[in-house]
């Protein structure tokens, strides 16, 4: 396993607790008969358009992969060539009995140079929209999914008040082209990731420097910014407005098309003496954006794992605890405290968005989704508005700074076929999705 490098996955969510955990966690339902969920909850799978579609030449990820002494551990290169086989992942999909596709359009590919708009690229997401539908798939859609043009990460990123308006612009144009075929949306994918990296401090801030440094330089321009390394509090402050307004495009286009943020969470967990460090990691971390969502049609859960607190700020893994491949701690009970913070905060819909685990182990996989939607259960049980559970990630795809080392995927891909397997996991949870139950404990 290699060493969890600086910038946290995609699927190494932090979450919260609106009550206190001993309540919830690992607390067995009472019923011995199997559980109903609610008619058209939706069961499904997540990718992101660079960790899967291959090739995505005009972003500012690819550029950091290729520079010298790169945060990348490798380069993404093809992926999963999901940009031309999404048609058979779909399928596949569909065939496990998943009813639900989360995927992101790619802004790099979009709107490749400032103000033009690739028709062909456009299309091209209508195709994988039409073929969800065709399956009998419901799309949710992100806008934005971490990566962005070049262009726009060579002009500030969202560190450059202009990214509110440029961001706006990209959902409308999308929305046009795309929007009644789309069943949610998505504005921005875990806009709080780039506080809970500087909370955390996983980049000092003079690597963040120094790797931005080396982007400006290699493309010939004074300033660059890639979330999440960029300045945390200017990118925080844009980034929100940049939902909002970029929301409020997305609706004055398709104004009854549900649209919400995602965000990434943890099960936060106190020691002795860590009490009021917790309250304030919370509120940086995650209160400070479930606030700014209340307005919003839902808010997308995700949440992997929990993080003990002590007075100084976050503890390292509690030592014996089992690790997953990405150097967290393998927690189900994970998303539970999540929804129940956000509930708490936001008062709006609830989506499971991401829920998932690196690991080589599939049994372990079906450990964790069990362990995971006992805990959604139990939050249905107690009234709370829950309305999905997708599952991250549907193929081992490129996890970032990671590399393809870690595997979360459904469906396992060879790198040097392509060719697709689907794992016991996938059956797993797609018998679960067919039945809209789960068995009793």
């Amino acid at each position: 396993m290699k060493r969890r490098t600086f910038i946290a996955s995609t699927a190494a969510g932090l979450s919260a607790l609106a009550l206190p955990n001993t309540l919830f966690a690992g607390k067995k339902p009472t019923t011995s008969q199997p559980f109903q969920f609610p008619k058209g909850f939706l069961w499904g799978a997540a990718t992101a358009a660079h960790q899967v579609e291959g090739n995505n030449l005009n972003s500012d990820y690819w550029l950091l992969e290729q520079l010298p002494n790169s945060p990348f551990v490798e380069p993404s290169l093809d992926t999963c060539d999901h940009y031309h086989r999404y048609a058979e992942d779909i399928k596949l999909l569909a065939q496990t009995g998943l009813n639900c596709y989360r995927f992101s359009v790619e802004w790099a590919r979009i709107e490749p140079e400032k103000g033009y708009f690739s028709r062909a690229t456009l299309d091209h997401y209508r195709h994988v929209l039409l073929s969800c539908l065709e399956q009998g798939i419901k799309p949710v859609v992100t806008y934005q999914h971490f990566t962005c043009p070049i262009w726009f990460s060579a002009q500030g990123g969202w560190e450059n008040p202009e990214s509110i308006d440029l961001f706006a612009r990209y959902c409308e144009k999308v929305t046009q082209h795309l929007g009644d075929l789309i069943s949610l949306a998505c504005t921005i994918n875990e806009l709080n990731f780039t506080a809970q990296l500087d909370a955390k401090n996983f980049v000092p801030i003079e690597r963040r420097r120094a790797v931005m440094a080396a982007a400006a330089k290699s493309i010939g321009v004074k300033h660059f910014s890639a979330a999440p390394l960029g300045d945390p509090t200017a990118i925080t402050n844009n980034i929100l407005k940049a939902h909002h307004k970029g929301r409020n495009a997305i609706k004055s286009v398709r104004p009854q098309l549900p649209t919400g943020m995602t965000l990434t969470m943890v099960d936060f967990q106190a020691v002795p003496g860590g009490e009021q460090k917790l309250k304030q990691l919370r509120y940086e971390i995650e209160d400070k954006f479930l606030e700014a969502a209340r307005d919003d049609d839902f808010i997308g859960v995700q949440a992997y794992t929990r993080e003990l607190i002590n007075e100084n700020g976050f503890m390292p893994v509690k030592e014996g605890a089992e690790i997953t491949q990405m150097g967290y701690e393998f927690w189900p009970n994970a998303i539970e405290p999540a929804i129940r913070r956000a509930a708490a905060v936001t008062g709006i819909p609830i989506y499971v968005t991401e829920n998932g685990v690196g690991t080589a182990d599939d049994k372990k996989r079906i450990e964790y989704i069990e362990g995971a939607l006992r805990g959604i259960q139990r939050c249905l049980e107690d009234g709370l508005d829950v309305r999905s559970y997708i599952h991250w990630t549907l193929l081992d795809n490129f996890e970032w700074t990671n590399g393809y080392e870690p595997t979360f995927g459904l469906i396992a891909v060879d790198r040097k076929s392509f060719k697709r397997s689907v794992k016991p996991s996938a059956n797993y949870l797609g018998e679960i999705a067919r039945s809209n139950s789960l068995p009793a404990d």
